[in-house]
């Protein structure tokens, strides 16, 4: 099966140019308690119940490390839904990794987070949805908020790195301040202000999400001044929406460059949000060797290099910058995974995101809008499945 057909597939792009993996993302599962209207995963996420087992994803680990992969994180869905995890964690340790829980919290209870130190966990990265009660528990459809508040108890009582991670949109951008307060109180040494991508759920939520510039600048002047007050007492990160740039981000660091992503039903992604590409059939470590994945498949090689761009990537002097963009947010926006990314001022479809950016303006800051949240459930990802395929489903 592992034949070598990708490297023909892009004919300007050199083979033996491919750098090898930095950074695993093991997705082990979809299953989660939360149901945030901003969640990355598939839309079709309940259709795909099948999960690699244990011993699949010793494997799958072991052979990223012999490609060079330093980085290992765990993330799904909510990783401690799987009942293994720290046994996997333990492989991950034994084997040379740096190792990252990415989890909302539900599930880490103190014989669990105990039980992971000894297993040689390196850090934990916790996520809330917003600093007060009311508006965390409205965005995941969950009570959780007290608990989230224990488990931050926990991280520090185990002598983890304090790092929090709260993604932003219209809702809870203005609560800026405050959010870094309850970082402050909480001793958070690293808070990730991540605004929404909108890919997955976050797609489906956008009229609700996306922000006007006004609330992204008072936000950003907070971030500053809450810089200046705590220096290195707490780092903060502002990831500004790429919606609202004129330069395309260099996403994922180039496709296939540094990251190698592994679905909960053992496919292999080039990002998180590949899946959304149509016409790519992406390999499985059930059926190929990660060796084969990599540097040979079709759906690795698609979008390396500069061979597949188009005008005006091809020719631009910034394409070793940010690699045209990102093929996810091509195709949300234009239909054309291939085209530039429309955040660039040079793509001809620059146009279009930002009329996308005015009709958020025009909307009260707080809105209902004319449509409603459609929150993470088996039942919504089996109906927008249902739609997507009559042709029907329009994120708009």
């Amino acid at each position: 099966m592992d034949t070598l057909k990708g490297a023909k597939m892009n004919a300007n792009y050199a083979p033996q140019s491919i750098t090898p993996p930095l950074w695993l993302l093991a997705e082990l599962t979809y299953k989660c308690p939360l149901h945030c209207v901003f969640c990355y995963n598939p839309l079709n996420y309940a259709q795909n119940s099948h999960e690699l087992t244990t011993a699949q994803w010793v494997d799958v680990m072991q052979q990223a490390r012999k490609l060079g992969a330093a980085q290992l994180g765990f993330s799904g869905g909510e990783p401690l839904q799987r009942p293994d995890l720290e046994e996997l964690v333990e492989e991950g340790s034994r084997l040379g990794y740096y190792t990252n829980l990415i989890t909302s919290g539900v599930g880490l209870t103190e014989p669990r987070i105990a039980r992971m130190k000894e297993a040689g966990l390196d850090h934990i990265q916790l996520s809330f949805q917003d600093s007060t009660k009311e508006m965390n528990d409205f965005l995941s459809s969950t009570k959780t908020f007290d608990l989230k508040m224990r488990v931050a108890k926990l991280i520090k009582q185990y002598d983890y790195p304090m790092v929090l991670n709260v993604v932003l949109h219209r809702h809870n951008l203005d609560h800026v301040g405050r959010i870094i307060q309850m970082a402050d109180d909480m001793g958070v040494e690293y808070l990730e202000l991540a605004n929404t991508q909108y890919y997955g759920w976050g797609l489906v939520n956008r009229a609700q999400l996306l922000p006007d510039r006004e609330q992204l600048v008072r936000a950003e002047a907070v971030v500053n001044d809450y810089r200046e007050k705590f220096g290195h007492k707490m780092r903060i990160f502002f990831v500004v929406p790429d919606y609202f740039e004129t330069r395309p981000k260099a996403c994922m660091n180039g496709w296939a460059s540094v990251f190698l992503g592994i679905a909960p039903d053992g496919s292999a992604l080039p990002c998180h949000a590949a899946k959304t590409l149509p016409g790519i059939e992406f390999p499985n470590v059930t059926e190929h060797s990660l060796q084969h994945i990599w540097y040979d498949s079709d759906a690795f090689n698609k979008y390396r290099g500069d061979g597949w761009m188009k005008e005006p990537c091809r020719s631009c002097p910034e394409k070793d910058k940010d690699f045209g963009g990102c093929r996810c947010q091509a195709l949300a926006l234009t239909g054309d995974a291939s085209n530039a990314d429309p955040v660039c001022d040079k793509s001809p479809f620059h146009q279009t995101l930002q009329d996308i950016v005015a009709a958020a303006q025009s909307k009260p800051t707080v809105t209902s809008s004319d449509k409603p949240i459609v929150f993470r459930t088996d039942a919504n990802s089996r109906a927008l499945s249902g739609l997507a395929a009559t042709g029907q489903f329009d994120p708009e």
